[in-house]
């Protein structure tokens, strides 16, 4: 697709320019796309101006002297609530009556079109239509009382009185006042008359209409900073505060249109994480109930700590409960769980759970109990014997200082060293140049292995020991019962374990501003505790990353707009010279937006930039890993994901990734394999990762995208053996940055052009022979494996020969006739009725009862058949035993339907074996049965590779017999009735998959054989309806063609030996199949070592042969940047939410090579995304 692909259709054009008027005004439908009656319009507008009408009441009763401010609300509210009582009801009474109507009519009222047939001012029709009314009773009832609260409270808000002692400006109350109940207005129409789609939205669907609730919840916010400031005395802050607010009360709807201003749901849910993460010092959790629970609990230990009447016991407090509280404590309670349930339930309980998702056990137990019990001596000793001394140079927390500032140095040395580039712009001279294979790989690595062994060392256990002693020592611990100390230092003893690289930093710089800063009467000295001080740098450290990040993203859409000439559009040039123009208002939405921690959203992935509503880290609101789209590929991700974790557990523990944080986004390359790794947790020794895996069928977008990420990876990785020292990275300003390689189990895939081999007559000429020897030693070993299951011979009747084991069937059995040699297919084999025959006789003519056919033993009972649309009968001499259901069909002969000759149930002669063990490996009596001329027996008979029979037969062990004669396989050996069986069952199985025809088969013959598409046949209706040995035949034929493959690549078969070896080991080692079955799915799962399919290029009428292979291989792994992820996932939620562009070729999914645009879209959560695999939450220990 070109650059200048539409940004939205021409339907979506207009659907968008209806629905965003509607938005801004709250609701109102004024742009409908068809003719509608004036009084549709009117109609809204009188509703629209209703508040302001009831509120302008109680405002002149107030402006007048006859009513007091209060009474003046309580007035105008009131108004409110009974007027949108009567909406409701009114709504509800035109539901009930279109509903009568309804049932009378076959068609809906409401046509393709979304057309309404007004019928009246007040009809049904045009109520509906304007008050759509809400789904629930209750909803009817609190959001009309909401109305009137929020009507009374906005007539106090907006008093002009009270307007003018704020500005005491005339013109200024004015404009207040009349936006302001604009404002108003809107808020009130969304909530009681129709809700407004909001181009902020975070769910897909409003289920309990909590969208109605948004803008009035944001107007409840403003009226209660005034009301705060009308009870509060002499507060200047208030009064400076309410000044500010009642001018962007204003520009509400703006924010609204814009989508700044978050949902109730996102809000919430942001709050939490921003109070949890920055005010407790606690991570961003993963889900919205763990989210809940731990800011409870974080809450209320901050909260206790306030009460604590010791300084000692305070610190005992923050240091025990900021260890626990940074522990994963939802898997160690799954834990507990599960080891409780399998002490004390049964062993089907104890088999509930595969493994534990963390091992945690005594060993881990004791590791955190002894960590703990060292913090909490260290942090007392410290305390109580030197933590009343004034912060100096020489000072103990002076030296605790300048210890962290040599671990931060270290730790920052050794986290960088172990990455493939330095900062990501510079070649790192330590890291292993041309890495190709584990072995080579593993071989460079190990020191730098010893160097993250180091740093996880110095992180996990000497860094939060030495920042304990910081904190312990800092006098501001000696002030109890402050606010400030409690919030500031919970979250600080807290963050050492929960974030400990984050907090270092923060301590580091604290402690050198303590250090440069020793005037007792500055603000930072005098004002500030120490615990506040780690707030505030806390938060702008972390809004000063997103704000670089967000504008790296920003700048790279400005210039790759231009420098890519694919997204090169006609209105780049305007755009670019826009934001060249405004670029101040450009750094001022990213500031506000890293302020927020909202993402910066580019509209249509142009530059054009939005602030996107603030939302949790983990973008979406469904839980993790909860749906996929999933297909055949998802195996592939099912398969390599638990070797990925254990390779990403080690990487994140040494650090070679960076610094990971929630929210951090990685990108995984091997193959056609692309994975999406999410960090959403992180603490002491755990962090929570969800692992996406993207299509392997590449579209072009996909693959333009793909090739980009191959070449930013060979660059970094196999192609570094001339480069300089320190040589630049050549994508630098990318959205990803190569980190390490990672070896994972996995399966390769080689795909090989099979011409030459398939089409070769000398190899098809073969094809049968081999064939016939595959299936001999297929046969032996499935009877062999199958007599493990019976009872030696030699116990249950000795003297008895050619008896058969009690699970194979005896007697009657379904067959078809031999056929003749002269008349293979003809009528004549099967006996037909006479005219002499009567009708109604119960058994067929006498000349019919005569006939014997040839090779027929006498001894052999035989059936007849009668007339067609009759049922077959016994003679008069019925057995005295026949059952009640054989009675009535030997009374009742017509009307029943007709019997075909080729389902008679006959008996097949004994078999008499030469040796009485030959009966454990006899063939089923159906398998050889086929309709086979006995020329093609004789045939095969000279056909059949005795010697390689008799070398099968040599290598069986029968170590599953207890007694068996020495002697027993040269006895099985020189059976000839044993090797007869199997002559009959291999011939059957040859003229179900070849026929008669001795012919050498067509490489196209041969491929439908492989897949078992071949056309119809007699021989292969027999197979099919035996299907185990239909199953058994297939195998046997599948390994012939790998056999065939691998002697054309690696030589003939030298002898039997050979052979056996190459079966046993398609037997054990591969899966040999389609890629559609089902079983090869299974093979991948079970971790098969090999699977082999065979494939056929229509178009350019190839053969391929695929060959993936399980081995420990290198990963790709590149860390991409977090704000062009979340900003990128920003607009495909507006975009395909509020104005519904799902247009498959739109603009915002075309190959982006620099943003990876639609790898991104790909990795986005179902339904907005479409990742073929998504995993459960993966709790990686770090220790």
């Amino acid at each position: 697709m070109g650059p200048d692909v539409p940004l939205l259709n021409d339907y979506k054009q207009e659907f968008f320019l209806k629905r965003f008027p509607q938005t801004v005004l709250g609701g109102p439908r004024f742009k409908l796309g068809y003719c509608a009656p004036p009084y549709i319009y009117v109609n809204q507008i009188i509703l629209f101006l209703t508040p302001w009408v009831l509120g302008g009441v109680g405002t002149l009763m107030y402006q007048l002297g006859i009513m007091k401010d209060y009474y003046t609300a309580a007035l105008s509210g009131g108004l409110m609530f009974v007027t949108a009582l009567i909406l409701q009801m009114t709504n509800l009474y035109a539901k009930q009556k279109t509903v009568t109507v309804e049932r009378m009519q076959i068609q809906n009222t409401l046509t393709d079109e979304d057309e309404f047939e007004f019928s009246s001012c007040v009809g049904s029709e045009t109520v509906k239509f304007i008050i759509p009314g809400k789904k629930y009773i209750i909803n009817t009832v609190f959001h009309s009382l909401l109305a009137g609260v929020l009507c009374g409270l906005g007539t106090w808000y907006l008093l002009p009185n009270r307007i003018t002692l704020l500005y005491s400006n005339i013109g200024g109350t004015v404009v207040i006042f009349v936006f302001g109940w604009v404002t108003i207005c809107i808020g009130e129409y969304s909530l009681i008359v129709n809700t407004a789609t909001e181009t902020a939205t975070f769910q897909a669907l409003d289920t309990y209409e909590i969208t109605a609730l948004m803008r009035p919840f944001y107007i409840f916010v403003f009226i209660a900073v005034d009301l705060a400031h009308r009870f509060a005395v002499n507060t200047p802050i208030l009064e400076q505060t309410n000044q500010i607010l009642h001018i962007i009360f204003l520009f509400l709807p703006f924010l609204w249109a814009m989508g700044i201003l978050p949902p109730l749901d996102a809000l919430f849910l942001w709050g939490m994480e921003q109070l949890l993460e920055f005010g407790l010092g606690g991570s961003p959790m993963s889900s919205n109930t763990k989210l809940l629970v731990m800011f409870l609990i974080s809450a209320g230990t901050a909260i206790a700590s306030y009460f604590i009447p010791s300084t000692l016991g305070v610190i005992l407090f923050m240091t025990g409960f900021g260890f626990i509280l940074s522990l994963n404590l939802s898997e160690i309670g799954f834990a507990f769980k599960h080891t409780m349930i399998s002490h004390l339930a049964s062993s089907k309980s104890k088999n509930m759970h595969r493994g534990l998702r963390i091992q945690f056990g005594w060993r881990e137990f004791i590791f955190y109990l002894t960590v703990l019990t060292f913090a909490l001596i260290e942090a007392s000793l410290l305390h109580q014997f030197a933590g009343f001394s004034s912060f100096s140079k020489a000072s103990p927390q002076a030296i605790a200082s300048y210890i962290l500032i040599i671990l931060l140095i270290i730790m920052w040395i050794l986290r960088e060293i172990q990455r493939v580039y330095l900062f990501g712009v510079f070649r790192n001279p330590f890291y292993p140049k041309d890495v190709r294979t584990v072995t080579v790989f593993m071989e460079k690595q190990r020191r730098l292995m010893k160097v993250g062994v180091v740093r996880r060392i110095l992180l996990t256990l000497v860094s939060p020991f030495a920042m304990i002693a910081f904190l312990s020592l800092d006098r501001s611990l000696q002030n109890l019962h402050s606010v400030s100390v409690c919030i500031g230092f919970t979250r600080i003893f807290r963050m050492v374990w929960q974030n400990t690289e984050n907090a270092l930093l923060d301590i580091v710089v604290v402690s050198i501003a303590q250090m440069l800063v020793f005037n007792p009467d500055l603000w930072w000295n005098r004002s500030l505790d120490t615990g506040i001080r780690l707030l505030l740098v806390g938060i702008l450290r972390d809004r000063l990353l997103q704000f670089v990040s967000k504008l790296q993203f920003a700048i790279a859409i400005l210039l790759t707009s231009w420098t890519e000439k694919k997204q090169r559009r006609k209105s780049t040039a305007t755009l670019i010279t826009l934001n060249v123009v405004f670029f101040p208002i450009l750094l001022t939405f990213v500031a506000i937006s890293a302020l927020l921690s909202s993402p910066l959203l580019p509209l249509f992935t142009l530059p054009v930039f939005l602030i996107g509503f603030p939302r949790p880290v983990r973008s979406w609101p469904g839980p993790v890993g909860a749906t996929a789209c999933v297909c055949s590929d998802t195996v592939y991700y099912q398969q390599m994901v638990p070797s990925l974790a254990v390779a990403l557990q080690s990487a994140l523990a040494a650090g070679s990734l960076g610094l990971s944080l929630p929210g951090s986004h990685y990108l995984c390359r091997f193959q056609d394999r692309l994975m999406w790794i999410l960090v959403l947790e992180k603490g002491f020794t755990y962090c929570s990762v969800n692992i996406k895996g993207l299509e392997l069928q590449e579209t072009s977008c996909h693959a333009a995208e793909a090739h980009r990420v191959d070449e930013i990876f060979e660059t970094a990785f196999e192609h570094q053996e001339h480069t300089k020292i320190l040589s630049p990275n050549h994508h630098f300003g990318h959205v990803l940055t190569p980190c390490t390689v990672l070896p994972v189990r996995l399966y390769s895939d080689a795909r090989n052009v099979l011409s030459g081999i398939i089409d070769s007559h000398e190899n098809l000429k073969h094809l049968k022979d081999d064939f016939i020897k595959v299936l001999v030693w297929m046969l032996v070993q499935y009877c062999y494996k199958k007599s493990k299951t019976w009872e030696s011979p030699g116990k249950t009747d000795k003297n008895k020969k050619g008896s058969f084991p009690e699970n194979q069937h005896s007697g009657a059995i379904e067959r078809s006739r031999p056929l003749r040699e002269e008349d293979s297919f003809s009528v004549d084999t099967i006996e037909d009725w006479t005219d002499d025959s009567d009708i109604f006789d119960l058994e067929p003519s006498g000349r019919m009862k005569d006939r014997k056919e040839p090779g027929q033993l006498g001894t052999t009972p035989k059936e007849h058949l009668s007339i067609p649309g009759s049922v077959e009968t016994r003679s008069q001499n019925v057995p005295q035993e026949m059952s009640p259901e054989d009675k009535l069909y030997r009374a009742v002969v017509l009307g029943l339907p007709a019997v075909d000759k080729g389902k008679q149930q006959e008996v097949l002669p004994q078999v008499e074996f030469s040796c009485s063990y030959s009966e454990l490996l006899s063939i089923p009596e159906e398998w050889r049965t086929a309709p086979v001329p006995s020329s093609k027996v004789n045939e095969m008979r000279q056909r059949f590779p005795e010697e390689w029979y008799r070398f099968i037969l040599s290598q069986l062990d029968f170590f599953h017999l207890k007694e068996k004669p020495s002697n027993l396989l040269e006895d099985l050996m020189k059976d000839k009735a044993l090797k007869d069986l199997y002559i009959h069952g291999v011939l059957s199985c040859c003229f179900g998959l070849f026929g008669l025809d001795n012919a050498v088969p067509a490489p196209s013959h041969v491929f439908r054989a492989y897949t078992g598409g071949i056309p119809w046949s007699v021989g292969l209706d027999w197979l099919t309806g035996k299907p185990e040995l239909f199953q058994l035949a297939l195998k046997a034929f599948r390994y012939t063609f790998k056999l065939m493959v691998d002697k054309a690549s690696l030589g003939p078969v030298e002898n039997f030996k050979e052979l056996v070896n190459y079966l046993e080991e398609y037997e054990n080692d591969w899966y040999i199949g389609l890629v559609s079955d089902l079983e090869w799915q299974e093979a991948v799962l079970q971790e098969k070592p090999y699977l082999f399919s065979l494939g056929h290029d229509p178009n350019m009428g190839i053969y391929t042969g695929r060959v993936l292979t399980l081995q420990e291989l290198l990963v790709q792994v590149g860390k991409l940047n977090d704000e062009a992820v979340r900003g990128q996932w920003a607009n495909l939620s507006w975009e395909l939410l509020y104005a519904t562009n799902d247009d498959e070729e739109r603009y915002s999914i075309q190959a982006h090579p620099v943003l990876l645009r639609n790898l991104t879209v790909q990795a986005a959560d179902p339904p907005l995304g479409y990742p073929v695999y998504s995993s459960e939450l993966l709790h990686l220990p770090l220790f």
